[in-house]
């Protein structure tokens, strides 16, 4: 599996038809892996256990038990070209930590995660992590 940049609104649609919930990992000005780990531990709401490091965030990933309950989770990644382009071995790492983490939750067979890399032109279609979301009437 690679993570290659695609549009959001068709992953977005399906996510928010399956019941699941949306995640924005916003990269906009990261420039170190610090700042990259504490941007993904924001955006899951990672609890204090998270040490900022490559090996807490495939552990974050894989657990993801403080978050409420959904069928699924879909991680959008917004802002990510600058990051990638000047720090290419750390984002190669990040992608295989996420890779990693998918896989994981496609073996489990309980809950689901996805990641999408979003298209520069359609970052702007990513509600924020705290904007009210819309709910359907199931």
């Amino acid at each position: 599996m690679t993570l290659d940049p695609q549009p959001l609104a068709p992953a977005v649609a399906a996510a928010e038809e399956a019941g699941w919930t949306t995640l924005r990992v916003d990269l906009d000005g990261v420039r170190d892996k610090a700042e990259l780990m504490r941007r993904w531990g924001a955006a899951l709401d990672a609890p204090a256990w998270f040490g900022g490091n490559w090996d807490a965030l495939a552990d974050l990933l894989i657990d993801l038990s403080w978050l409420p309950s959904s069928p699924g989770r879909l991680l959008v990644v917004t802002s990510w070209q600058s990051y990638a382009g000047s720090r290419p071995e750390e984002w190669e790492t990040l992608q295989e930590v996420v890779e990693g983490a998918v896989e994981h939750w496609g073996d489990a067979g309980e809950g689901a995660l996805a990641v999408v890399l979003a298209d520069a032109e359609v970052d702007a279609e990513v509600p924020d992590r705290d904007a009210p979301r819309k709910r359907s009437g199931r």
